[in-house]
């Protein structure tokens, strides 16, 4: 069996360079890639991402339009990768600034949403805007503020950017901001 991730094979070991090779390390879990010589675990682990679903003071909410794949051209909250030992919550300010040009007060965890065969999990807040000036960045064509009716929810970008803001609006909200 060969393991792939986004069309990319994992052949070699990180730690020394030899093969690796699928096995079974405990009944009930799934295949591992282990090293051949130095016995090396590679797991393949998930990538964390978070989104805010950010209200401005008119109650409308902040989408913008993706300039870059996946998704190109179709509508989502500001949102993106948690780097590696980044607080969580404080990924959602850092995105929000570098997505939207704004900053915001978390008010509560919409959900958080996993889908199989897919490595991202996906953390959403719910925010209010506290300032700055909404503008966007390079990776979206535009940005604009919308009042639930008017959701383009026929050209969102993902799965869980419908899910987050379904559960948004229909009050799913949990105090927990961290």
């Amino acid at each position: 069996m060969q393991f792939q991730e986004k069309g990319r094979h994992f052949r070699y070991c990180p730690m020394c360079g030899h093969t690796l090779a699928s096995r079974q390390l405990k009944a009930g879990d799934p295949e591992r890639l282990v090293c051949s010589t130095c016995a090396f675990v590679l797991y393949l682990d998930p990538k964390v991402a978070v989104g805010t679903i950010i209200a401005l003071a008119d109650r409308r909410i902040v989408l913008v339009r993706r300039a870059i794949e996946p998704g190109y051209g179709r509508w989502v909250f500001p949102g993106g990768y948690v780097d590696r030992g980044e607080i969580v919550s404080e990924a959602a300010h850092r995105e929000a600034r570098e997505e939207a040009g704004i900053d915001i007060r978390l008010d509560g965890l919409v959900s958080i949403y996993s889908y199989s065969g897919r490595p991202p999990v996906i953390i959403v807040y719910a925010a209010t805007a506290t300032g700055g000036d909404l503008r966007h960045d390079e990776e979206s064509l535009e940005i604009r503020a919308f009042s639930e009716a008017e959701i383009p929810w026929g050209d969102l970008a993902f799965q869980s950017t419908h899910e987050a803001l379904q559960d948004y609006y229909a009050g799913v909200l949990h105090a927990h901001c961290r």
